[in-house]
């Protein structure tokens, strides 16, 4: 896997960003904490001796997911007759993880059949809400949350929540739970990158067998353009040049006699027109003295071969004819894909001028080491990627199908081609190096993780599990087969583990530096 280069440019902005968030999270921390002691001395009529203590316990923090949210949330506990604020961060899980920008966020504690609730309207800043309960009752209940915006709904619960009768009844509760070289790597910094995580999956993975290959064109999908006369070749356009789209009868050349002595087509078509008016003049004569029974049927004959071999020459000279000279246009719709000749170049009649493809088709092929034809019958699909280009192309959803493979080997050709036709999607270049990755039997209940999460370092395989809402742990694993997509893990990673798909190398950066609290700062 290339993972992504980091400029000192973005490193400098990373880092800058980095201790902007932490002091507004410590300028928050202090807010939160004063406005609790502020509100529970005027609500409860509290004494100084009366409110906690300056070293409580850790908030609560807990990492919840639905089917489009992540929900980070942390809280101090729950306590009958104080003020507990909430900072809930909401992340939209997709493709990328982005913050809840808009909408708004209701939070329900609910005990048996009745509750409380509160509700925030809009996010304080991208992804966090700030919301506060104060519970009238002890015991056990559970959080919701509910998110009503523009196209988007959704609702998280956080099960078995306590409420506590007094702050000294607080006792430790089920939530993240984190080791000490966990990495935090907080919302504010995910949000700003290119981020995302899954589960590890368990799938049906088919056997790999990885070689090279190479992008070529398809049969029939390329069209020759040659010269129909001899003479000088002239571009039609200053847009003839490779690449350009072209239509049917899009004017490529035009091919004229120009100053030459011999084989000069212009001088070739004026004898061709005199030669046809001639012979037309001719039958008409020839006709007249026929039907005049002054001719023989044979000489009228002949007239009349004579003048439609000069009628077919002349047309045929004369078609597409202009000022300019004769005139090649292209055959159907395509690109020029190469020029094979240079504007004022001499070419005769056949000459090759350029190559036009229709760009609709193309053949991957991939060339096996001879150790594997036993498993060619058993090759029925492939990934592949090409030079410079980090997606991972499937021929299954390019419409592929494997047409061919070799069935022997020469001194020369060692290796056995095995030749699929996909789609030509309009991102594939015919002539284009390819890493491929033959797919063949199944094989079941595979765990796997994206390849896009996998980092190598030494010769050791690690990914970068999130173990909390801000938390990360390195985990050093062993691997199986990849399909390029995908990475069969053997060892290192548990079922249900969420492993860091996009944004490990910023995990990795924020690691090495070093300048991130330890966990358990206040938001």
């Amino acid at each position: 896997m290339i993972a992504q280069r980091a400029t000192p440019h973005r490193i400098t902005r990373m880092v800058t960003n980095i201790n902007r968030i932490i002091m507004e999270k410590i300028k928050l921390g202090w807010i939160l904490c004063i406005s609790t002691l502020v509100i529970a001395g005027c609500g409860n009529k509290q004494t100084a001796d009366d409110a906690h203590p300056a070293h409580g316990p850790e908030p609560f923090a807990y990492t919840v997911y639905s089917d489009s949210t992540e929900l980070f949330v942390e809280f101090e506990p729950l306590v009958v007759g104080q003020l507990t604020s909430f900072a809930a961060h909401f992340t939209v899980m997709g493709e990328l993880f982005t913050p809840l920008t808009q909408g708004t966020v209701t939070v329900s504690l609910i005990m048996g059949d009745k509750g409380i609730r509160t509700t925030a309207e809009k996010p304080v800043s991208p992804g966090i809400y700030k919301l506060a309960l104060q519970p009238a009752v002890a015991g056990t209940g559970k959080l919701v949350f509910e998110i009503s915006s523009a196209g988007f709904n959704d609702k998280i619960t956080i099960e078995n929540v306590v409420v506590f009768n007094a702050a000294s009844d607080v006792t430790a509760q089920t939530t993240d739970t984190h080791d000490e070289g966990d990495i935090v790597f907080l919302k504010e910094q995910a949000w700003q990158v290119e981020f995302a995580s899954i589960p590890l999956q368990t799938m049906t993975m088919r056997d790999v067998i990885k070689t090279s290959g190479l992008i070529l064109p398809a049969p029939g999908d390329e069209m020759i353009i040659t010269a129909t006369a001899s003479g000088i070749v002239q571009l039609a356009g200053s847009k003839i040049i490779a690449g350009n789209e072209v239509n049917a009868g899009t004017p490529l050349f035009n091919i004229t006699g120009g100053a030459l002595t011999q084989d000069n087509m212009d001088v070739a078509l004026a004898n061709a027109r005199s030669a046809h008016i001639k012979a037309k003049a001719d039958y008409d004569r020839a006709s007249v003295l026929f039907n005049d029974d002054l001719i023989s049927q044979s000489e009228f004959q002949q007239a009349q071969l004579d003048y439609e071999t000069a009628r077919t020459l002349f047309e045929n000279m004369n078609r597409n004819y202009s000022q300019r000279g004769q005139s090649i246009r292209a055959p159907g719709h395509g690109y020029i894909k190469q020029l094979l000749v240079d504007e004022g170049r001499h070419v005769d009649a056949g000459d090759a001028l350029a190559v036009v493809s229709k760009n609709k088709k193309l053949m991957l092929q991939a060339q096996l080491s001879q150790a594997y034809f036993r498993q060619l019958p058993t090759i029925t699909a492939a990934n592949f990627k090409t030079a410079n280009d980090p997606h991972i192309y499937s021929t299954d959803l390019l419409n592929g199908k494997m047409i061919s493979y070799g069935r022997s080997t020469t001194t020369a050709a060692p290796f056995i081609p095995v030749t699929f036709e996909i789609d030509n999607t309009g991102n594939l270049l015919s002539g284009s190096p390819a890493e491929v990755y033959l797919l063949s039997k199944s094989k079941e209940n595979v765990a796997a993780f994206p390849a896009t999460a996998l980092m190598e370092e030494q010769g050791n395989f690690y990914v970068y599990v999130q173990t909390g809402g801000e938390s990360f742990s390195k985990r050093k694993i062993k691997t199986g087969m990849s399909d390029g997509l995908w990475v069969e893990v053997l060892e290192g990673l548990r079922p249900g583990e969420r492993v860091v798909t996009r944004g490990a190398y910023q995990i990795k950066l924020t690691a090495a530096g070093g300048t991130v609290p330890a966990h358990g700062h206040s938001h």
